[in-house]
C-alpha cells in the first residue's frame, strides 16, 4: 500500500483534490473530519480542550464553539497549544487507519489530507531528522496556488460580501496562512506539486494523471 500525504495552504484546493482522488478509487482520510469527531462532547480530546482553554469556548448547548476556539488559537497566538492536544491523537488515529486499509487492500493508494503535515511538531513521526513526515508517508503531494488566489477563494468560501465581513475574512486568512509554511517551502519537500490556479477541469486532469502514477507506485511496493 502507498501512504500518501496531501497538503497545501488555506484556499489551495485540497478538498477538491481529495474529492477527485476519492472518485478515482483512492482511500481518503481528512484530518479536519477526524479532528471534528474527536472533538465531540465525551471524547478525551474535547475534555482536554475545555480544561485547557476554559468554558468560554463552549456553546450554550455544550458543544465546542469552533469560531471562538479559532479566535483564541489564531488571534491570541495559542494555536500550538491547541495543536499539542489534537495532533497526537489525530496522527495516531490515522496510523491505525493506514493499517486497516492495508489489511483490506494491499495495493491501495491511501491519502491523508492535512493542512499541517510539515508544520506539526507532534506524533510518533517526531524523531526522524529534518523530515519527520517521512515516517508517516511514502509520498507527499502539495496543492499550490498564488496567495491572492487562495485569499479570494477563502473569502468566497465563507460567503461574505459586505466590507466589514471581507476585511475580517482577509484578516482571518492572513492569520491562518502565517501559521503555515509557504507554498515554496512546501514544494521543496514534496514529491509531487499540483498547481491549482486554473479551473476545476485543469485540476481534474492533473489529479487523474497523478493518481495513475500513484497506483503504479503502490503496485511496485508489492513486488
Amino acid at each position: 500500500m502507498l501512504r500518501v500525504g496531501l497538503t497545501g495552504g488555506v484556499g489551495s484546493g485540497k478538498s477538491a483534490a481529495v474529492a477527485m482522488l476519492r472518485e478515482l478509487g483512492a482511500y481518503i482520510s481528512q484530518s479536519d473530519e477526524v479532528g471534528r469527531l474527536l472533538m465531540q462532547p465525551g471524547q478525551a480530546v474535547f475534555n482536554a480542550i475545555v480544561a485547557h482553554f476554559g468554558p468560554q469556548i463552549l456553546t450554550q448547548d455544550g458543544q465546542l464553539d469552533r469560531t471562538a476556539l479559532a479566535r483564541i488559537a489564531f488571534g491570541e497566538g495559542r494555536v500550538e497549544e491547541l495543536n499539542a492536544i489534537v495532533h497526537p491523537v489525530v496522527i495516531a488515529a490515522q496510523a491505525q487507519w493506514f493499517d486497516e486499509v492495508a489489511a483490506r487492500d494491499p495495493k491501495a493508494v491511501a491519502v491523508v489530507e492535512s493542512a499541517l503535515i510539515f508544520e506539526t511538531k507532534h506524533g510518533a513521526a517526531a524523531g526522524k531528522g529534518d523530515q519527520p513526515w517521512r515516517t508517516r508517508f511514502d509520498r507527499i503531494i502539495v496543492v499550490s496556488a498564488p496567495i491572492e488566489v487562495r485569499r479570494q477563494r477563502y473569502i468566497r468560501r465563507i460567503n461574505v460580501s459586505e466590507d466589514a465581513g471581507v476585511a475580517a475574512a482577509v484578516a482571518d486568512f492572513d492569520r491562518r496562512a502565517a501559521a503555515q509554511w509557504t507554498d515554496e517551502e512546501k514544494a521543496q519537500q514534496a514529491d509531487y506539486v499540483i498547481e491549482n490556479s486554473g479551473t476545476l477541469n485543469d485540476l481534474r486532469g492533473a489529479i487523474v494523471s497523478l493518481y495513475a502514477r500513484l497506483q503504479q507506485e503502490s503496485a511496485l511496493l508489492q513486488k
